[in-house]
C-alpha cells in the first residue's frame, strides 16, 4: 500500500491528518472526496454535497475560509459558526435575487434561489436538534426553494401525499419527452438528506432525459416529514403503500411502470418497500444499507464515519427514540436479512468502492441476498468511475448516469437521444 504521506495528496490538495487520510482505504484505492477541512470528514461531506449540488466554489471558499479554526475542533464544536457563515450567504444571494426578480430576469433570480436553497440546507443539516436557528433556517429553504422552481419555469410540481397526522410532501419532477402515461420512479431520501437534495443529486433530471417521471419525497423520519409534521422512521416502512397508491392515481404515470431508487439510508428503506408494497416494478440503491442497525453499533465502537455533527442526538429524532436503550433496541429491526428473497423485480445495487460510512460487504450482502429477483446486478465505483466515496459524493456523475441507465433500460426506454 502506498504510504500515508503518497495517500494524501490527491486531486491538488492535501490532508494534514495522515492517519484520518488512511482510514478503511481498500488496497490500492487512492480517490477520495475533496477535502477543505483537513481531517473533518463530517464537515468535509457537507462541503462536498454543496458542490455536488451545484454551489459556486467562490461561494464556498467565502463561506469556509472563516471557518477552518472551528473545524479543527472536531465534528461538533462550531456548528454554530457554520450555520452563521453559510446563511450569510444564502441570506446575500436572497436578497440579489430579488433584485433580479424586480427587473424581470426570472431565471438569474431561480438560480440564485436555488443555490440559496442548497446553502440554507446544508446549514440547518448540520446543527443539533433543538438548535434555536434551526427551524427558521429551513423555512428560508424551503421557501428559497420553492420561489426558484417557480421563476426558473421548471418542470415540477409539488405534492402532499396525505399520511396519519401530516403529509408525505413532494416534488414531481414530469419527463421531458414521451407521449403519454410516463413510467415513474419514487426517489427516497437517506438519514440526513430532503426531497431538495434528492433534487440537487440530478437524478431526477437525468431520468426525465431518458423519458421517466421522479418523485423525490420527505418520507417519514426526513425533511418536512419529520421536521413540520412529526413522522418518525419506522423499519417496515409501511407507508409505502399510500405513496405508491398516490403516484398510481396520476394521469402522466403508466402505473405498469413505476419503481423506487434511494439513496444512503434509501438502500434500506426502498427495498422495504418492495417487501411492503410488490407492486412496485424495479429498485435501485445508491449505498446498500443492508443492516444498519449493525452499523450504529459499529459506530458506537468510533468504527466508520458519521454523516452529521451531533449523531447520536440526530438519529433518537429520526427514529423518534427516546434515549439510546430505545433506538439500539430498535435497530435491531433496522435490516434487511430474510427479507429479500420476498423480492421479484429487477434490481441494481451501486456502492463506492472507499464508503466510509457503510462498508462495501454490505453491498456484496443485498446483492447476494436477491435470489428471486430476475436481473440483479451489482455495480461498485472504483478508481476509474470514481464516485468511490459514500453515495459518490466525490464525484456523482458517473454513478447518476449509470443509474438513469439502467432504470431506462428496464423500464424499456431509450437511454440516449431518439
Amino acid at each position: 500500500m502506498a504510504s500515508a504521506q503518497q495517500m494524501t495528496v490527491i486531486r491538488g490538495f492535501s490532508c494534514a491528518d495522515e492517519d484520518v487520510a488512511d482510514t478503511l482505504r481498500p488496497e490500492g484505492v487512492t480517490a477520495e472526496m475533496f477535502s477543505y477541512f483537513p481531517g473533518n470528514y463530517v464537515w468535509n461531506l457537507s462541503v462536498c454535497i454543496a458542490l455536488e449540488s451545484g454551489a459556486q466554489i467562490g461561494e464556498i471558499e467565502e463561506m469556509c475560509a472563516p471557518l477552518r479554526e472551528a473545524a479543527a475542533q472536531g465534528d461538533n464544536p462550531g456548528t454554530g459558526d457554520f450555520l452563521k457563515s453559510w446563511v450569510i450567504m444564502a441570506d446575500k444571494l436572497v436578497g440579489l435575487a430579488d433584485e433580479d426578480s424586480a427587473a424581470g430576469h426570472g431565471f438569474a433570480a431561480a438560480d440564485k434561489l436555488n443555490r440559496a436553497a442548497l446553502y440554507y440546507q446544508i446549514a440547518e443539516r448540520m446543527q443539533a436538534q433543538g438548535s434555536t436557528e434551526r427551524a427558521a433556517v429551513y423555512q428560508k429553504a424551503l421557501d428559497s426553494f420553492a420561489r426558484s422552481v417557480e421563476l426558473g419555469g421548471a418542470n415540477m410540481e409539488r405534492v402532499e401525499i396525505p399520511y396519519l397526522h401530516g403529509t408525505i410532501p413532494a416534488w414531481f419532477r414530469s419527463a421531458d419527452r414521451g407521449e403519454g402515461p410516463r413510467p415513474t420512479m419514487v426517489y427516497v431520501n437517506g438519514l440526513d438528506s430532503t426531497k431538495e437534495m434528492l433534487h440537487w443529486s440530478c437524478l431526477g433530471d437525468q431520468l426525465a432525459r431518458r423519458g421517466i417521471n421522479t418523485l423525490n419525497i420527505d418520507q417519514p423520519g426526513t425533511g418536512e416529514a419529520l421536521r413540520l409534521h412529526g413522522l418518525f422512521a419506522t423499519p417496515a416502512c409501511e407507508w409505502g403503500s399510500v405513496v405508491y397508491d398516490a403516484v398510481s392515481a396520476r394521469p402522466d404515470v403508466d402505473n405498469s411502470r413505476i419503481g423506487v431508487a434511494g439513496i444512503s439510508l434509501g438502500g434500506y428503506y426502498a427495498p422495504r418497500l418492495l417487501v411492503a408494497e410488490p407492486r412496485f416494478s424495479l429498485c435501485a440503491i445508491w449505498g446498500a444499507n443492508h443492516n444498519w442497525g449493525e452499523v450504529q453499533r459499529r459506530r458506537l465502537e468510533n468504527e466508520g464515519e458519521r454523516p452529521v455533527p451531533h449523531y447520536w442526538e440526530h438519529v433518537r429524532w429520526v427514529w423518534g427514540a427516546a434515549d439510546m436503550d430505545e433506538f439500539l433496541d430498535l435497530c435491531s429491526q433496522i435490516t434487511l436479512d430474510g427479507l429479500l428473497d420476498k423480492v421479484t423485480v429487477p434490481f441494481l445495487v451501486t456502492h463506492g468502492q472507499n464508503d466510509r460510512q457503510i462498508p462495501l460487504e454490505y453491498a456484496h450482502q443485498t446483492y447476494d441476498q436477491l435470489v428471486n429477483s430476475p436481473k440483479r446486478e451489482l455495480k461498485i465505483f472504483d478508481d476509474r468511475t470514481m464516485g468511490v466515496e459514500h453515495v459518490s459524493v466525490d464525484n456523482m456523475t458517473y454513478g447518476v448516469h449509470f443509474i438513469a441507465d439502467w432504470i431506462a433500460e428496464v423500464f424499456d426506454e431509450v437511454p440516449g437521444p431518439v
